[in-house]
């Protein structure tokens, strides 16, 4: 297992090696791609997981701001996508997985670029199953509210309470729950699934979303 960030791994990660690489840089990803390959002699998976959101209004997205969230959540994965892809169709084998969102299939107010990034992940995935097909997968894993430390730190007891309450399972997702997803899609058992999603809600997406809404024009039965 290789790592490839622009920070290293904590001491205790299972892993076998971590890569300075900065998602946005094409060519930085493809010579990092290229050295795992050559020290390795093969790439059996690759997960494009990097991603950045900021929580702001649409009427305040600055074209800068909005690009930086495409330059990671989209070209990243593309970058990567692409890089393993060319080793793995001269193999005649291999899997492309992605973490999308459920923010790429329905609305989530504050946070336009990052959903329409999220779906656009999606897209990708079901073209290049076609493109790849039939010796290389491609999938996505979508999730919900996932409580990583990160997220945990965005907010009080008070407000993850009553987030939770809106979210049908009553919880946010655990790390794991995810990552056991991309294991298996990853494995000889979700060998027949290409193109396609996993979702990690809670059952959010059976209903609406836990997401609040009226954000430009506020509700008049509320006090200012």
């Amino acid at each position: 297992v290789v790592i490839f960030d622009l920070q290293p791994p904590p001491a205790a990660a299972a892993i076998d090696a971590w890569e300075r690489v900065d998602v946005t840089d094409w060519e930085a990803v493809s010579d990092a791609v290229d050295r795992i390959v050559n020290r390795t002699g093969a790439i059996d998976v690759v997960i494009a997981n990097a991603g950045i959101s900021v929580r702001r209004p649409f009427l305040e997205m600055s074209a800068k701001d909005v690009q930086s969230v495409i330059d990671v959540n989209l070209l990243g994965v593309m970058a990567l996508w692409q890089a393993a892809a060319r080793h793995m169709v001269r193999a005649r084998r291999g899997v492309l997985l992605a973490t999308a969102s459920t923010n790429g299939s329905a609305g989530y107010p504050r946070y336009a670029d990052y959903n329409a990034t999220k779906a656009a992940v999606l897209a990708l995935s079901r073209t290049l199953a076609l493109e790849l097909a039939p010796h290389v997968r491609t999938a996505c894993v979508s999730p919900g509210y996932v409580l990583t430390p990160m997220q945990r730190t965005e907010y009080s007891d008070a407000q993850l309470d009553a987030l939770n309450r809106r979210i049908p399972a009553r919880r946010h997702a655990n790390p794991d729950e995810v990552a056991a997803a991309f294991a298996y899609l990853a494995s000889a058992e979700a060998s027949y699934i290409t193109g396609q999603e996993i979702v990690i809600d809670g059952g959010e997406l059976a209903g609406s979303t836990a997401a609040d809404h009226g954000i430009a024009f506020p509700d008049p039965t509320e006090d200012p």
